[in-house]
């Protein structure tokens, strides 16, 4: 019997502290929460101080009842959850449950916490146990309010007003408008024409370039020369001034140091893991959480490679420091140990989540010593914090830079510049990426020596044309970067507001870029209009800080939940009441179709967007159709939209004499041949030829008969080739074909088709309507019965109070006749 109960998140962390704790300790998993919001409206009850109704989580009640099981034979209760807000939740929802099923009874409950799963660590945690910290929950629990009244509220406003299905989020929405903002300047966009002057140098055989800086006495910038005919001439002028050499009138070398950069946080491990291994946000944080929770390594078992990996710290234990002082000079050298230890300031406003950066938890454990125990993205993130762990700790790289002027005449000048690494120190290891860097012709160029006074020859002069660009399209590096900066959400919620971003089917990512969908810029704009406040950047991050107050024990989440929902019910209200259907969807009109004299417009439906010719009140119903693949609603054209109604298109007959037209239908595009079709899988349904869809038909026709074993003439039962070999059907019901006549199914006759189709099962979605009918039926029945039963108990027991309210009445006035009797009695004496 074990007398201390440990209760984890998930069973891969479970197996890994288990090892460290002894016979005397059992741990089970909680498998995440065990009582969530009821997912209905009312679950928060804002006029009773935002009263939370919770119930049990369906897939967790199996887990939950080896939880009170184990904890009949336990003394302690010990709480070693996630040491965030949603750990400390979660531990928070299972005592509560406990005590309210009375499992609590007698029992010792602690709560313990460690951000690495060492045995140190863990061992340390159990003897250092403390009590539920209420203002964590308290800050989660007023997060979750918030959410669900949000969501309960716009999107239910979103269904009425736009189409079904959609849904808003406190800060999923401010992301989304971040996304469609920036859309928004990418089409607004217009771009500038500017040119570069570069002249082409050469000393002592090595070639190098050197960019204009001065032209006639004013320094150069990006729109100095802005076209063509200027940079031609200023050419000209520039090689004649120069007459085949430049002359160096300015040397400067300088050196300068480049620092390492901080430990991991959960952001900036999600960034790079995005620019250096191409990880999604939800990719890196499940991967992390394998190896913080566990990692089977030789002979050690299940070892907890890293430190918990939600975190906004980028500060280190001295445990670790002390690992990193003695590995760096051991690897790679005295010189790359810095004299004291490199100190980092955070600049993220609440670091209380947990105290240090995500690291190794054990630096000596090398990523390629361990890499035959790790799967290969386990092992891409690891070696990624291990090297920038290990960098945070050595010594600044030292880097010689050099600048030399040229002169060209009066009042010109050219500039080379370049760098060279005099000392790598940390680069050895690692060196940050940068979202959207644009490489510098210049960067890390190595320049011949040079002194002022040299004589360099002009090879030439060379103009390039450029063109400004827009602001680049987010990544998720650089959202997560940019929602980070404004303060919105937090380090731990990143991976799932751009998962429901995408399950919303609000962006679409494409060369690992984000692009909103015309679904997602309606609701965006939709938002930005009616909801400014709520979807505001500042508003969001303030809401967040507001958050993190009562996670600190400095505010209490009662006020701070009716101070924002009595103004939102009152906008979500109004806006209800105030707003039409036709303002919410933003219909665009782009001009007159010519035949009929109709508007056409693009607007958004339940399938996304379409074009539209006629109006709801015309006579004729309007004509519909939808946007083709790279089609957006911002960008459509009249000309294109016209064209989405050549559908379909009539191609021609076939040698058979079968009319053939495409078309695109519910499914997406097809070829219809007689009365029967073919999906479009590569090809336009708007300009495949007569010649390829009579390809295409040709594959299908050759595919059916292939498919095609037998046909019994008069019955709608076929022997037919499946994915896995021949078999019976009428189009109502499969049957199998016996083993001994599978070899040979074409010589199956109908009679025995007729019998195996009898035996058969029914086909999945008409056998469970068929038990779902019978399982009403008996249901029906065993009510009937039971009303039956009540009807005649209910008389029997009607029947009985009648006969004793009737002998009651009796027994009264038999009563009252003997009390009368008396008193005339009396009045006789």
């Amino acid at each position: 019997m074990s007398k201390n109960l440990v209760i984890v998140e998930s069973p891969a962390k479970g197996k890994t502290i288990e090892k460290y704790l002894g016979k005397d300790y059992k741990v089970l998993a909680s498998y995440g929460h065990v009582r969530d919001l009821l997912p209905k409206e009312g679950a928060v009850d804002p006029d009773n101080d935002f009263a939370m109704k919770y119930q049990m989580i369906e897939r967790n009640e199996k887990h939950v009842a080896a939880i009170k099981k184990a904890l009949k034979k336990a003394d302690n209760l010990l709480l070693a959850t996630d040491p965030d807000r949603e750990g400390e939740a979660i531990s928070w929802h299972l005592v509560e449950h406990l005590r309210e099923t009375g499992d609590l009874e007698g029992k010792h409950v602690e709560r313990v916490v460690f951000h690495e799963i060492t045995k140190k660590a863990v061992q340390e945690a159990v003897d250092n146990p403390r009590e539920l910290g209420y203002d964590l929950v308290n800050a989660q629990q007023a997060r979750r309010a918030l959410d669900y009244l949000v969501g309960f509220n716009l999107s239910p406003l979103l269904w009425r007003k736009i189409r079904r299905g959609l849904s808003a989020g406190r800060v999923q929405s401010p992301a989304l408008r971040m996304i469609c903002e920036r859309e928004n300047e990418i089409e607004a966009f217009i771009p500038q024409e500017y040119w570069s002057v570069l002249a082409e140098l050469e000393k002592n055989t090595q070639p190098f370039t050197a960019r204009l800086s001065l032209l006639n006495g004013e320094k150069v910038k990006q729109f100095t020369v802005n076209n063509g005919e200027l940079a031609n001439s200023t050419r000209d002028m520039l090689l004649s001034n120069a007459n085949g050499t430049l002359t160096a009138v300015k040397v400067e070398k300088k050196q300068r140091k480049r620092n390492p950069t901080a430990p991991f946080t959960t952001s900036t491990l999600q960034q790079e893991a995005s620019r250096k291994l191409g990880f999604g946000a939800q990719r890196t944080m499940r991967t992390a959480q394998k190896l913080y929770e566990g990692i089977k390594i030789g002979e050690e078992g299940p070892t907890g490679l890293i430190t918990y990996m939600r975190t906004d710290s980028i500060t280190l234990s001295q445990e670790c420091l002390d690992e990193l002082r003695e590995l760096i000079p051991k690897r790679f050298g005295k010189e790359y140990l810095p004299e004291a230890i490199n100190v980092y300031k955070n600049k993220s406003k609440n670091a209380q989540e947990a105290h240090e950066a995500i690291r190794p938890s054990s630096v000596m454990r090398a990523p390629d010593e361990i890499k035959q125990f790790l799967e290969e993205d386990q092992y891409k993130l690891y070696n990624l914090i291990w090297k920038r762990t290990v960098a945070s700790q050595m010594i600044f790289a030292t880097i010689d830079q050099v600048a030399v002027d040229f002169a060209c005449g009066e009042g010109n000048l050219f500039r080379a510049t370049g760098s060279t690494i005099h000392f790598p120190g940390f680069m050895t290891v690692y060196k940050e990426d940068e979202d959207d860097k644009k490489k510098s012709d210049d960067d890390e160029k190595v320049l011949p020596e040079m002194k002022e006074g040299d004589q360099v020859p002009l090879q030439d002069i060379k103009l390039t044309q450029h063109f400004t660009e827009p602001p680049p399209r987010f990544s998720e590096a650089s959202l997560v970067k940019t929602l980070e900066e404004y303060g919105i959400g937090r380090p731990s919620t990143y991976a799932s507001i751009i998962s429901t971003l995408q399950s919303r089917e609000y962006v679409e990512i494409e060369s690992r870029r984000f692009f909103p969908t015309d679904t997602g810029r309606v609701v965006a704009t939709f938002l930005a209009k009616h909801f400014d406040k709520y979807v505001d950047y500042d508003f969001t991050a303030n809401l967040e800080d507001e958050l993190d107050a009562v996670s600190r024990g400095e505010k209490d989440w009662v006020p701070l939940l009716a101070e924002f929902w009595k103004p939102f019910k009152e906008q979500v209200d109004d806006k209800l009441e105030n707003v039409s259907k036709d303002e919410a969807i933003q219909a665009r009109e782009l001009g007159t179709d010519e035949e009929s004299g109709k508007p056409i417009t693009v607007r958004i439906g339940q399938y996304g967007a379409f074009v539209q010719i006629g109006t709801r009140d015309d006579e004729d119903k309007p004509k519909f159709a939808g946007l083709r693949p790279g089609q957006r609603m911002n960008t459509i054209t009249l000309e294109q939209a016209i064209q989405l109604f050549d559908l379909p298109r009539d191609l021609g007959e076939s040698a058979e004499g079968e009319k053939i037209t495409a078309n695109i239908g519910r499914f997406g595009p097809y070829i219809k041949y007689a009365s029967k079709f073919v999906s479009l899988k590569e090809d336009d349904p708007y300009t495949v030829t007569l010649e390829r869809a009579l390809e295409i038909v040709a594959e299908k026709k050759i595919a059916d008969a292939n498919k095609l074993v037998k046909e019994f003439e008069g019955t709608d039962i076929q022997i037919l080739n499946g994915r896995w070999g021949a078999y019976i059907t009428d189009g109502s019901k499969n049957a199998k074909i016996p083993k001994e006549l599978k070899e040979t199914p074409a010589a199956i006759d109908l009679e025995t088709c007729q019998k195996l189709l009898a035996e058969a099962p029914e086909r999945r979605g008409r056998g469970k309507k068929k038990a779902v009918a019978k399982k009403t039926e008996a249901t029906a029945k065993k009510k009937a019965v039971a009303k039956k039963k009540t009807k005649k108990k209910s008389a029997s027991k009607k029947k009985s109070a009648a006969s004793k309210k009737k002998s009651a009445a009796s027994k009264k006035a038999a009563a009252k006749k003997k009390a009368a009797a008396s008193s005339d009695s009396s009045k006789a004496e």
